[in-house]
């Protein structure tokens, strides 16, 4: 079972504003708790993320995102490899009133014990997919940008 996003967000700042808070990875596990652990030296191509998440259910998702593409302060392009697979990718546009970020994703479980909650409780994988999705983006506007 495959979960794909594709989400649009406004934000009330310049694309060179809310390129430089995401370029703050030392920050993140301040702005999500839900980050048990995240390793990551710069937002740049070619470089590996490694992390551990936990959504509101019983189990953590470990991952590395390697960025493949990086255009600032318009584009990611990252493969995403662990207990989930696949793609995803952040656009970044200037609007009139500050930027908008546009997510897209494409994630498929590989660990045994979330592949058999994706197919037997769908709807509890999609719970914890928009859960991280939503609670992130809430927690990036109030922590992230002040």
């Amino acid at each position: 079972m495959k979960i794909s996003s594709d989400r649009r967000h406004a934000f009330a700042v310049s694309p060179d504003e809310l390129w430089a808070a995401m370029t703050r990875v030392g920050a993140y596990r301040g702005w999500w708790p839900w980050l048990r652990q995240f390793e990551a030296e710069a937002l740049e191509p070619g470089t590996t993320w490694s992390a551990v998440v936990q959504p509101p259910l019983p189990y953590r998702l470990r991952f590395d995102i390697h960025l493949e593409q990086v255009d600032a302060p318009h584009l990611v392009g990252a493969k995403v490899t662990g207990d989930i697979v696949g793609s995803a990718r952040l656009e970044i546009a200037p609007t009139a009133n500050g930027s908008e970020l546009h997510l897209m994703s494409d994630l498929a479980p590989t660990n045994a014990v979330l592949r058999v909650v994706a197919q037997v409780a769908a709807p509890v994988a999609h719970f914890g997919h928009d859960w991280v999705l939503d609670t992130g983006l809430r927690q990036f506007r109030e922590r992230a940008l002040p």
